[in-house]
């Protein structure tokens, strides 16, 4: 049974950073992209960022460019993000997924659809 398991989340004011972990067990994603996901009350579940696990390409989306930065440890089988900067509208629950298949040179996946594995997630709350 495949699980992804977030931690890191907490309250930070304004300016602060935190990082946030996703552990995964059941099944390796070494070879796979894995990416993050958030969900602020009322709103859509958005992209954050993705990251291939085995070269370690990446994509952000533009409202956290420059200030999350998104990695991996393989032996561990865990990912990773960086949180600096953060914002009060970076108050969200955050996400992190994984596509059941990825076919190696495509592009990295940026839309819900195409995740298949989400843990449950972690809050992160910025105070102004």
């Amino acid at each position: 049974q495949v699980q992804l398991v977030e931690s890191g989340g907490g309250l930070v004011q304004a300016g602060g950073s935190l990082r946030l972990s996703c552990a995964a067990s059941g099944r390796t994603f070494s070879s796979d992209p894995m990416g993050w996901f958030r969900q602020a009350p009322g709103k859509e579940r958005e992209f954050v960022a993705v990251i291939n696990m085995k070269d370690g390409r990446t994509v952000y989306a533009d409202s956290v460019k420059g200030r999350f930065t998104i990695s991996r440890d393989n032996e561990k089988k865990t990912m990773y993000m960086q949180m600096n900067s953060l914002k009060p509208e970076d108050t969200a629950v955050y996400y992190c997924a994984a596509p059941r298949t990825y076919y190696v040179g495509r592009n990295l996946p940026t839309r819900k659809y195409e995740y298949h594995y989400w843990g449950q997630g972690t809050q992160v709350t910025v105070s102004s």
